[in-house]
């Protein structure tokens, strides 16, 4: 499903930047009153431009981009003298270190390929050492030795609870 940025132009000359899936239903709801509250207040006369994005999230990130343009920067945008490329931050490049990251998962992937026996005892002894480590976690937050813990009334209770039937 397409998202779409739109810009309206309202009648206080002020301008309405938000989102949809169908720019001229999503119009139509601003100018019966039944849009955004700032259209409501600000009756909207023209749709200036609306720009086809990937989804709703890339849709998102841009509204709130153009949000953060001034006034003039908008009428730019909506003019076509601004693209909305523009407006948008660059995609980050690939870093060094995610590039090698990837590099010796993809040596290590090849590795476990031509020696599958060894992998696969390694995957076992992991798979020991987690299943150790999480019974001795698991076996350490059962203790029931609270004397740590802070004097909650609760705690408070069931700690007078036994000293009475020690005694």
């Amino acid at each position: 499903m397409s998202w779409y940025l739109y810009l309206i132009e309202c009648a206080d000359g002020s301008i309405y930047t938000g989102i949809t899936t169908d720019v001229a239903a999503r119009f139509d709801e601003h100018v019966a009153g039944k849009g955004a509250r700032y259209t409501r207040s600000r009756r909207p006369r023209a749709l200036l431009a609306s720009f086809p994005l990937a989804d709703r999230s890339s849709a998102l990130r841009a509204e709130y981009r153009v949000k953060q343009l001034s006034p003039a920067h908008k009428r730019e945008l909506a003019a076509g003298v601004r693209t909305l490329e523009s407006v948008l931050p660059a995609e980050p490049a690939e870093s060094p270190a995610v590039a090698a990251a990837a590099a010796a998962a993809a040596a290590a992937a090849a590795a476990a390929d031509a020696d599958a026996a060894d992998a696969a005892d390694a995957a076992d002894a992991t798979a020991t050492a987690t299943a150790t480590a999480t019974a001795t976690a698991t076996a350490a937050a059962d203790d029931d030795d609270d004397d740590d813990a802070p004097a909650t009334p609760r705690r408070r209770a069931a700690r007078a609870k036994q000293n009475r039937a020690a005694s």
